[in-house]
């Protein structure tokens, strides 16, 4: 039963966490620090279900971000919309796509799969980039008056906070869900030995499409709420590359296949990431810096942060997973 994991406590924690300090000191700047924390747990986990658990390359899973993003803009802004089913379809949508998407794309593999996420994404954005009814090249901008249907701009800020957390805490419990499943099982036996699987009954392709699918759903919803937030989307903004390269980081710093680990590792990024913009010496090597750490993961701690702990005190492996 999920309910005895004790990671599911622990992750209800965290969130409680996230929720509670900023409400109780009323410190915006830390609000906003703790939901782009939340942003980068919630990329990372759903990146993991492709990368962790099938051992997928997707550099292109920013790309469910940022389309959520501009459906759910969309929705609010044109048809006049709540934010709260604007992320609905937005996930549905976006969800539906990537099972339409992944199943072609998912018949490649290895650096091939790799490529073509970063051409999906590259796809994705000079669609975007050139459809008039999102604003093509000049982005969206939000209505002043959509805050309204929210209790006014404050409170709608302090509503979408809280809804990313909540979406961040669902992403670590889909994450601890498929894991603990049978299914989980059959996307393990993937990531180990995908001829294999096949050979042993794994319905490899379906496994893989519906992954792909259910990695694209949280982040489109995340998309909607972030950009809401902000008021306006931009293509370079809502599909920029790096942001996915990033991700890959986290989930390596983390250790790939975990749940925890994933989200200490992004979170942990992001404190990281923010010292480095705001650093006179290495606010232009926030990408280099990057690479360097991703390097020394690969080399020397592969199997993230994690990993190490698992080695040193394997009898966590039953308590943080």
């Amino acid at each position: 039963m999920i309910f005895k994991r004790p990671t599911l406590w622990i992750i209800l924690l965290i969130a409680a966490a996230f929720a509670l300090i900023p409400a109780v000191t009323g410190d915006i700047a830390l609000r906003e620090s703790l939901l782009l924390g939340a942003v980068y747990i919630i990329l990372a986990s759903n990146l993991n279900l492709m990368i962790g658990y099938t051992a997928y390359v997707n550099f292109g899973n920013i790309a469910f971000f940022g389309l959520g993003g501009y459906i759910g803009l969309y929705v609010v802004n044109t048809l006049h919309w709540s934010l709260w089913p604007a992320c609905l379809i937005a996930g549905c949508v976006v969800s539906l796509l990537a099972l339409v998407l992944g199943s072609g794309i998912l018949r490649l593999r290895g650096a091939y799969f790799a490529l073509a996420t970063i051409g999906v994404n590259e796809a994705v954005k000079a669609f975007v980039t050139n459809f008039q009814p999102f604003g093509g090249a000049s982005g969206m901008y939000l209505s002043f008056s959509s805050f309204n249907a929210l209790g006014g701009a404050r409170h709608a800020l302090w509503l979408a906070y809280f809804a990313m957390i909540a979406l961040m805490a669902l992403s670590m419990i889909l994450s601890l869900v498929i894991k603990r499943s049978r299914f989980g099982l059959g996307l393990f036996a993937i990531r180990e030995d995908e001829d294999a699987a096949l050979v042993l009954g794994v319905k490899a392709p379906l496994y893989k499409s519906l992954t792909y699918a259910a990695s694209a759903f949280i982040p489109a919803m995340a998309g909607t709420i972030y950009f809401f937030k902000n008021g306006v989307i931009l293509p370079e903004q809502a599909f920029d590359l790096t942001l996915s390269i990033e991700a890959i980081v986290m989930l390596m710093l983390g250790g790939q296949g975990t749940v925890i680990g994933v989200a200490l590792g992004a979170f942990a990024y992001e404190q990281f990431r923010g010292f480095l913009l705001v650093s006179s010496t290495f606010s232009q090597f926030q990408l280099v810096v990057a690479g360097i750490l991703l390097l020394l993961i690969v080399l020397f701690l592969p199997e993230g942060f994690m990993g190490w702990v698992y080695r040193r005190v394997p009898r966590l492996r039953k308590v943080i997973e």
